[in-house]
């Protein structure tokens, strides 16, 4: 087990930071990690934007009431979350799942992770990617009850469906 950078206690939380395209590790204990993660720091242009966007989503007595939100694990609270735009540990999502799913939707428009397709993966990977956003939009389409812009879709995921059976096929 690794000791904490800033004292010898063994280090709970592994953080990477890349500033200036160099990658820095960081072990830091249970109270060192408080102290960091409570610390204002420079932030980088995407958890500008985030934050940003975070800020301008919740009005002023919400902000109050989200104050009082903590993190029973890491001890960050739900106002420091939307201040810095980023959480102190895995555990947040749940501590504070009531407030994030509404921003999650309102700023990514999804609440789960889809990631992207590296553009040298496979053709089989690269289709079935492309089958998972247009069953995403496919959702979006019925639920907004655009039902050509549906139809259109079910069409395209019926092509590709095959185009990924046949190739299958000939493995």
């Amino acid at each position: 087990m690794k000791k904490c950078s800033r004292c010898s206690k063994p280090s709970t939380l592994h953080i990477t930071e890349i500033q200036e395209g160099v990658a820095q590790e960081l072990h830091l204990c249970e109270s060192c990690a408080k102290q960091y993660l409570a610390a204002p720091e420079p932030m980088t242009s995407e958890s500008d934007e985030f934050a940003e966007k975070l800020s301008e989503s919740v009005s002023e007595e919400e902000s109050e009431s989200y104050g009082q939100l903590v993190c029973p694990n890491c001890g960050i609270t739900f106002k420091e979350f939307r201040s810095q735009g980023r959480l102190g540990c895995p555990h947040d999502y749940n501590a504070f799942a009531k407030e994030l799913t509404p921003l999650l939707e309102n700023i990514h428009g999804e609440t789960q992770h889809v990631g992207k397709c590296p553009k040298r993966a496979p053709e089989a990977s690269q289709k079935q990617y492309e089958l998972i956003k247009l069953r995403g939009r496919l959702r979006a389409a019925i639920d907004e009850e655009d039902y050509e812009m549906a139809a259109r879709i079910r069409d395209e995921i019926n092509e590709l469906e095959d185009e990924v059976h046949s190739s299958g096929d000939d493995d």
